[in-house]
């Protein structure tokens, strides 16, 4: 087992310290029942979920893990000097308190990645065994387990200037970058630790993924995506909710409020770290303004939209994997492919998915292609077009983000990549995950970090897709 290490000020000394945990230890307490307890249980919860999926999906170490992607959240300075986290390698799970309350476990479950416990254990087995992905006869493009080296000397030098922390700010963090041109790989690196077979959490890329399933059950003719949202609540006579739509949903146009801004307060974390039944508490939300007419970033409509995946495809997170596997990562050739679930087995689409960055440029290659890979449609015909057409006057499309508009963007202060050429659009995740696509030079960039930089470091990442862009341009 690890224990995280103790963290205190340097100019405390010791019997400060333990006057501070007496007097902290009675404020918990007293809190444990009001709004800064949920607060104190997200972050303990959200701790032993990270962790656990670092150290049993990633293959990561977990010191490093909280270092990087927890320690430096705001509010963890506050808890940090009496946040205790254990990681039990044999059980396969990871436990996490707060000067001994606030107490939260994770658990890995074998092809479902990490759980958050509420409650008993959930019992339903996991007998599907994943077919490995089959790549197209002859068209092994990516084999090898060693990073390409680009042979351009100016797209070396952009790569690694992403590896470059700044003289002052957060860090970056950078922990894998590849390019594909044409379909091939043409350069890659990555940090310490991170190999070309790593799966790394893609955060808010995997709501493309879910626009990409979503996708396959319309061309399938399971879903059309402008029939009304298929969620028996929703249907009640008078319920405003009634007419939402598959597509306004995937827009986040469907009237659901935004529900990601204050970190252990907002709706958003308590649904991922405080909730058994995600899609249960999803679909509870009321309108807040009429369908079609307002977007709002929900992580809510897209945990819905999980909900309508599940039941589509058997009811069961057996019945997703297979169905995603056979479908879709399986044709991709995604081989290092994680998705994780809640207790209730729907499909985390929001937020929860693990590949490696050569997966994660595998996925990014079929929006390039129309959907296509190799002689087989796996996109219904104009789905991504449906993904890079704009959402009212916004920068967002249909689970993929715009670069034409110019207009500040209230998450992140701007919509797009200036310096990426104009037709880019990109998949984009929490602490900087990346995949932009530039349909115009037949190019896919992957980038991979925990970066806190507001945005995370979307104009670097700008900056990293024009240098390479150019150097494209000018090489042919």
């Amino acid at each position: 087992m690890i224990e995280a290490p103790r963290f205190t000020g340097p100019t405390m000394g010791r019997r400060g310290r333990r006057w501070l945990g007496v007097a902290f230890t009675a404020l918990l307490g007293a809190c444990a029942s009001l709004q800064p307890g949920r607060a104190i249980h997200i972050a303990t919860a959200s701790t032993s979920h990270t962790l656990c999926s670092s150290t049993f999906v990633s293959g990561q170490d977990p010191d490093q893990a909280y270092l990087e992607e927890m320690r430096p959240e705001a509010g963890m300075s506050l808890l940090d000097w009496a946040l205790r986290y254990r990681v039990d390698r044999q059980r396969r799970e990871v436990h996490t308190s707060v000067a001994g309350l606030f107490e939260s476990h994770a658990v890995f479950r074998d092809g479902l990645g990490c759980l958050t416990v509420h409650g008993d254990l959930p019992s339903e087995p996991v007998g599907w065994a994943a077919e490995q992905p089959a790549l197209q006869p002859g068209r092994d493009e990516f084999a090898g387990l060693a990073p390409v080296i680009a042979q351009d000397e100016r797209i070396r030098a952009a790569i690694d200037a992403a590896f470059e922390e700044p003289g002052s700010g957060p860090l970056r963090h950078t922990k894998a970058v590849v390019v594909m041109h044409r379909g091939r790989i043409i350069a890659e690196r990555y940090a310490p630790g991170i190999k070309v077979d790593t799966p790394m959490l893609g955060h808010s890329m995997t709501k493309s993924v879910l626009h990409a399933l979503i996708g396959i059950l319309v061309r399938q003719g399971h879903l059309s995506a402008f029939d009304r949202a298929p969620v028996a609540p929703w249907r009640s006579p008078g319920d405003p909710r009634a007419e939402i739509t598959i597509d306004q949903l995937l827009r986040m146009s469907s009237g659901l409020p935004w529900d990601e801004y204050a970190g252990g307060w907002d709706d958003a974390t308590r649904m991922w770290h405080r909730e058994r039944d995600m899609y249960g508490f999803a679909i509870q939300a009321a309108v807040e303004a009429t369908p079609g007419t307002r977007w709002n970033y929900s992580n809510r409509g897209y945990m819905v939209l999980s909900g309508i995946l599940r039941d589509a495809t058997g009811g069961r997170s057996e019945d997703v994997l297979r169905f995603a596997h056979r479908e879709l990562f399986g044709p991709l050739g995604m081989r290092h492919v994680t998705l994780e679930f809640d207790a209730e087995g729907t499909p985390l689409g929001t937020s929860h998915l693990y590949a490696s960055a050569r997966d994660w440029a595998r996925f990014g290659l079929l929006y390039l292609r129309d959907g296509v890979v190799g002689d087989r449609r796996i996109l219904p015909e104009g789905w991504v077009s449906h993904a890079v057409s704009p959402t009212l006057d916004t920068g967002y499309g249909a689970g993929f983000w715009l670069n034409h508009v110019r207009t500040p963007n209230p998450m992140s202060g701007r919509w797009g990549m200036p310096e990426a050429p104009a037709d880019a659009f990109f998949a984009r995740g929490y602490l900087g995950q990346f995949i932009v696509v530039v349909p115009s030079q037949e190019l896919v960039v992957v980038r991979l970090g925990v970066t806190h930089q507001r945005g995370g470091d979307v104009a670097g990442v700008g900056q990293l897709v024009g240098k390479i862009s150019a150097a494209i341009t000018t090489g042919r």
